[in-house]
Parts: structure tokens; sequence; C-alpha cells
């Protein structure tokens, strides 16, 4: 199906593949969903998910609503940043609407694991502790390679990366510093493959997410428990331990 998130739009139309849940992404279900994961009810003894209230099920737009439930349905609970957003519907909207323009675009050489390595390289400059771990998790299961996110966590330069990849990061952490981005960055790119437009898909990935890092901090987004064991365990060991 296209446009992961056209109904965020076009309210009531045809479903749509939801954000962050494509295909068999999460595997098989995670742990139990979050209960109460977009509600003001009281009683959870859980850590709150924010510094701002998250709205009733009952009081957010319909096409929202729909999205966060297909979201958690498919994927066994609901990210943290799915509810904090909803705090500002429009920006909710916004928000996820160019989320999936550059991140599930289906053009360009980045592939999936590409994208959420910049995320994660990226994010640890901005110190966003959400990001680092819930995009380590996707790039986890994309790439299959469950140490590389964590080598990059703690030092880009001396994880298993190979020459395309330095390059990649290379460029997108000069953009997330802000240095001056020079015909060198360019041709540091162009000598691993990459060309002008993919330049532009690594550049709006480093600053999409530094905006997203900032939004995480003043709200103190922080990520789901479940994010912290995917993609380490190989699904067909998981089913064996599974009782």
């Amino acid at each position: 199906m296209k446009g992961p998130l056209l109904r965020l739009l076009r309210p009531r139309r045809a479903s749509p593949r939801p954000l962050l849940v494509s295909g068999s992404l999460w595997g098989r279900a995670q742990t139990a969903a979050v209960s109460h994961a977009y509600s003001t009810q009281a009683g959870s003894t859980m850590r709150p998910t924010g510094r701002y209230p998250i709205p009733n099920k009952k009081d957010l737009p319909y096409d929202i609503v729909e999205l966060m439930e297909e979201v958690e349905m498919k994927s066994g609970f609901l990210p943290n940043v799915f509810s904090v957003m909803s705090h500002r519907p429009a920006e909710f909207r916004a928000f996820f609407a160019y989320y999936n323009a550059i991140m599930n675009k289906e053009k360009g050489r980045l592939s999936k694991a590409d994208k959420e390595l910049i995320v994660v390289a990226t994010s640890i400059v901005n110190r966003c502790p959400y990001c680092v771990i819930a995009h380590g998790a996707l790039h986890r299961i994309y790439s299959k390679k469950p140490a590389l996110a964590d080598q990059v966590v703690v030092n880009w330069k001396l994880a298993d990366l190979s020459e395309r990849e330095q390059a990649m990061l290379e460029f997108a952490l000069a953009v997330s510093h802000a240095d001056n981005i020079t015909e060198e960055h360019f041709q540091k790119l162009e000598a691993q493959g990459f060309d002008r437009e993919d330049a532009w898909d690594i550049g709006t990935i480093a600053s999409f997410f530094a905006m997203s890092n900032r939004i995480a901090h003043f709200t103190d987004l922080r990520p789901n428990e479940e994010f912290y064991t995917m993609g380490r365990i190989p699904r067909d060991k998981e089913k064996a331990e599974t009782p």
C-alpha cells in the first residue's frame, strides 16, 4: 500500500501502512501493549511518558486515534513519541508527515538501515536517549547486525563500519554539528557512490532529527522498554525460547 500516513491528511480513507510498522518490521508482537498509552487516566505505576498531559483517546481527532491504534495493534506497543506528540494534533500530523517523507521514501541509495544509523549517530551528538534507543532498535532489525548501533553509540570511528557508512555518517554529523559544508564533503560521498540527491537525504534526516531530539528534550520523552531488546535475539531462537 502507498502512503503510510495518508490517513493523517485524508481521514477515513483506505487504511494505509502505518508509520514504523512496515510489513514484518517488528517480527512477532513484542510484550503486552502499554495500557492507557494515550489516556490521562490515573492509577498507573509507570513513569510518566513526558512532561505534557497526554489527551484522552476520546478527545483526540479520529485520524490520529485510528493511526495510533493500528500502530499499537501491529507492533504490540505504542511508541511513546506518538503519545507525546498527540498533545498537539496539528503538529502531530506535520511531524509524522515529514518523517514519512524522508524515512519511508523508496527512491535513492539509502537503505532503511542506513537511515536508522544516521539517526542513531546524530542523536548521540544531541544527547537524545529516545532516538538513540528507538532507532538503534530499528537499525538492528533492518540491518540484522545486533551490535553495530551499539558500537556507533560508543565511538562511531571505531565501529565496524564500511567506508561507505563512514562517509555517510561523517556528512550527517557535519550537518548535525552545523559545520561549514564544503565541496570536499560532497566529494567524499561521491567517492562512495552517493550523489547530490543522496546528500540531500542524509542532510535532511540529520536536520529533522536535530529538531526531533530537541522536542524529546523539553518534553522529557523517554524510550519504551520494548525498544531495548528488539532485534537483539534472532527470531528463530526467540520463537524456540517462547513457552
